[in-house]
């Protein structure tokens, strides 16, 4: 199953970059062995439109036209289900199994999704109850990407 993350914003150049950097790749070099593969990543500029409801339906719409077709949609949100990694890899793992091409995994703006996109989604997570900047939310996620791929093909990087 190939997977694309999404990010409104783009990290600039920096520890945070290098970080989340890391984990993708780690995650792009065990993945394959075990039917999982990072497709790519999409950074998108945040709109500028004048209010919030409008700029988060101008970044769904980019989010819906870089979707593969039958995609599984993950979305970060606040308002998402909270997860343990064990889980968050039981979900992937049974995405793959039941044949899923591909799964996107989105991160929102600064104001976060539209309510019509969270309406669409296979599975909302969230990462914790606090909030969290953009460019930590990007390194969470891609070091749980590869979490999952350790937990899934049995490696001990993930101890319980």
């Amino acid at each position: 199953m190939r997977i694309t993350l999404f990010a409104v914003g783009r990290l600039k150049t920096g520890p945070e970059k290098d970080l989340a950097s890391r984990y993708l790749d780690r995650f792009a070099k065990a993945g394959p062995a075990i039917g999982l593969e990072l497709a790519k990543l999409v950074e998108i500029q945040e709109s500028r439109a004048s209010n919030a409801d409008t700029r988060k339906r101008e970044e769904a719409s980019a989010l819906e036209k870089a979707m593969p077709e039958g995609a599984i949609l993950v979305l970060l949100d606040e308002r998402g289900k909270t997860l343990d990694s064990q889980a968050f890899s039981d979900a992937i793992g049974r995405y793959r199994d039941n044949g899923k091409r591909d799964m996107m995994l989105a991160i929102g703006g600064a104001d976060g999704l539209d309510p019509e996109l969270r309406g669409k989604a296979d599975l909302v997570l969230n990462l914790g109850t606090m909030t969290w900047p953009h460019q930590l939310v990007r390194i969470l996620i891609a070091e749980q990407l590869y979490r999952a791929v350790t937990i899934l093909s049995g490696h001990p990087y993930h101890r319980v």
